[in-house]
Order: C-alpha cells, then structure tokens, then sequence
C-alpha cells in the first residue's frame, strides 16, 4: 500500500496527480471460497474486515455489498461522535471505540476529518437537568470525560444559541464531552476499505446476497447474483436489513426497522464550531468543513425499509432549530435524506454468534452506529476468530432474549441517547 504523506502529494502534483494508486482492487470472487465472508460494506463491516486481518491474521475475508461501499447508513448519517452514555455497558463499549477513533486516522494513514470540537447535550426542563447530572457522574465513575454547564457557560460556547429566559426551549444547562466531535463518514468507510485490501481483504461490490447456503446444520456460504461463494464463517452487518438477512435462515431477530431522517442546508461561513443535541425536541445540529448545517432528527415512528421518512418529522425538526438557534431562520435547507436504523427492545445492539454455526449478526445499532464504528468491528472481530464473545461484547450476545435476562428497559445504551 502506497503510504499518503505531504511529500507524497507534492510528488503526484508533478503527475498532475495522475499516477496514484488504486485506493482498493475490484476482485471476482474466489471459486475456492473464503475462511470468513462479511455481508455489508459498511463502515461496521469494513471495520471488521480490517481488525480480522490485523488482529487475528485472517486475511482470507470477503466483504460483500450489494450497493458500493459505504453506500448505505455509513454515507446518511449525522457523523457525531461521542461515548457519555449512561450504562456501563454502553459506556465501555463506545468509550472503547472512542479511543480507537483517536488515532484511526493515523493508523490506517487516512485523513478521517475526526475532530474533537466537543458535544453539547442541552437540559431544557428541571428532570433534563437531573438526568444530565446522572449520566455525567456515570461517565466520570467510568473514566470518561464529561461536565455539567450551567446556562452561562453554554451561552459562552455557542453565542448563537438562544438562551434567553423567554425561549420557547429555555436552555438550563447541558453535559460537555470534550473530546466528542465529528468525523467524515465516507472517509471511514475509505480508510478502512484501504487498510484491509492492503492486507489481501476482498472487497467484492454490486453483489447482492440473496441466501445463506448451510449443510448439516453450519453455514457453507452465501447465495448472490453472482453465484455461491462459499465461506466457512458469514458475519451479516447489514443494519436495518438484518431482520432480512435473518429470514433467510429462519431465524427471527427482535429488531423493527425505521427510517431515520437527517437534512444539510446550503454552505454558510463558519458560525458553530461544536456540536448542539437536544434529547428534548430531539434535534441536533453541527457544521461541516465545508459549511453545510448538518441536522438530524428522530426516528419516523412507522416501519419501513425506505430510505426517506415523512415531512411531519422535517417540519418538527425545522421549527425546533429555529426556536433554538433564530439566527438560522433564513438559511435554506439544502436536501434531506433518511437511512435505516434498526433498534431492538432494549435499545442495545447485537453482537453475537448464533445457534447455526458459522453464523454470525452485528446489528441492532439504533441512532448509535456510526459513532461505534471501530469498536464495533473490533469486537465483533474478535467474536468471529474466537468463536466466542469479546469481553466488552458479552453484554450484548443474542442470548439475552432467549435466557429472559433483557437490560434494563431503558436499554444499556438507551437513556442518553
């Protein structure tokens, strides 16, 4: 792999750029099979790919995706990171991937855009306040980073935002991660797609699984649009299509799949440098390097596999960014767009193997993927090579909906959201 640095682009310039190498091969299929085939090339399924390969030493892996990489919830997402989450459970694991995110970019020699300009999470009633004051005293017994704001010091971070006594969301104060931000959620995607085709991965596009194959009760491999391609071990990362996936086998996940809407509006100069959520008209807001006010809002409360969601969300979700921050009244909003979440009864994700053998699900991420992305590969790569739960990943295993043992209702990584 041709390794990216300064002296290297002042190189190509000389080229005009025009001799660089190919980012990551286009393979057909090998006729022989693969020791692991990955369904879904996401950022959680390229991620995965990349740490069997460099933590296991196995580097006969397939990442299969219908679409191209990184297509999917990886490329319609609000890209915020973060780990204060109040659960333990939760609090590991993403305070696990947050520090993975912390020299990524470094480590796979890709410029992520990872930057730490901090989350805000607003408390606009007295119980916002009380449970902000809970989570964040849950994180620093935990070790992660997190302060309760009063109003004042809000307002000194965010000048823009209204808090004023007579706002309609009277802002009472907030939690602040510092070290939370943002990262470009195609470049993970890239960067990681990279670094495991250097290491022999295959990255295999426009393929669309349509079976899973299985002989005298383990998987053998996955039926496509191009023929089986047999494998010893199948990982689905497929997000809100899990539950698709699972059928073909027989089984049935607790998931329900739900679109989840996010909108940018047109590029504007610089005028927030961090990253706004409010869990109580749920809205969030940041902006990117380029200019665009990049805005998420909840979950569309029906089912559904379409890639958009409804108009009543968006106009929610406009008036209360405009109630929050008026100077943005007339900025114009550029395009909207929704991805798929898929959220299981207790709010926590599934990283588990399953009764068939040789099969495995990553899944159930809810509105939390995309902060999640290298610590979900991680230990669900480590659940494939050693057949068996990565520590951090027990509390999540599949096996919690058929022992009676569920997380708490509010789920491990629910509550903070």
């Amino acid at each position: 792999m041709q390794k990216y640095s300064g002296f290297g682009l002042l190189k190509h310039a000389l080229s005009h750029h025009e001799n660089w190498q190919k980012v990551w091969r286009n393979p057909t299929p090998k006729h022989e099979g693969y020791e692991v085939v990955i369904v879904g090339g996401g950022g959680h399924g390229l991620a995965t790919a990349y740490y069997l390969a460099k933590e296991h030493g196995i580097t006969n892996v397939a990442v299969i995706e219908k679409g191209y990489l990184g297509g999917g919830n990886t490329a319609r997402n609000t890209t915020i990171v973060r780990s204060n989450y109040l659960w333990d459970e939760a609090a590991w694991l993403y305070e696990h991937s947050m520090k993975l995110w912390e020299g990524l970019a470094q480590e796979l020699n890709y410029n992520l855009m990872f930057s730490q300009r901090g989350v805000l999470n607003l408390g606009h009633t007295l119980q916002d306040m009380r449970d902000i004051e809970r989570r964040v005293n849950a994180n620093r017994l935990n070790g992660i980073d997190g302060e309760v704001l009063n109003t004042k010091q809000v307002q000194e971070l965010v000048p823009i935002l209204d808090c004023s006594k007579n706002a309609r969301y009277p802002v009472l104060g907030a939690s602040w991660q510092p070290r939370g931000g943002t990262a470009r959620h195609d470049a993970v995607a890239w960067g990681f797609a990279r670094a495991a085709d250097a290491m022999g991965v295959h990255l295999i596009q426009q393929t669309e699984v349509t079976g899973i194959r299985r002989e005298n009760g383990a998987v053998v491999g996955v039926e496509t649009n191009r023929g089986l391609i047999k494998a010893r071990k199948v990982a689905c990362v497929t997000a809100g299509n899990s539950g698709v996936m699972a059928n073909m086998v027989g089984m049935k996940l607790p998931l329900e799949s739900h679109p989840l809407q996010a909108m940018v509006s047109e590029p504007v100069k610089p005028i927030l440098d961090t990253v706004v959520m409010s869990n109580h008209v749920h809205g969030y807001v940041s902006q990117s390097d380029k200019g665009d006010l990049v805005i998420g809002a909840g979950i569309d409360s029906y089912l559904g596999y379409g890639q958009r969601g409804s108009f009543p969300v968006v106009e929610h979700t406009m008036a209360a960014i405009v109630e929050m921050f008026p100077i943005f009244s007339r900025v114009r909003l550029n395009r909207t767009w929704g991805g798929i979440v898929d959220t299981c009864p207790d709010a926590c994700p599934i990283i588990s193997n399953t009764p068939i053998k040789g099969l495995y699900f990553n899944c159930g991420w809810g509105t939390g993927g995309f902060k999640a992305t290298p610590g979900s590969g991680n230990v669900f790569a480590h659940t494939i090579a050693h057949d068996e739960p990565h520590p951090l990943a027990k509390p999540f295993s599949i096996d919690r909906f058929t022992s009676g043992h569920l997380i708490d209702e509010h789920g491990a990584a629910g509550v903070a959201h």
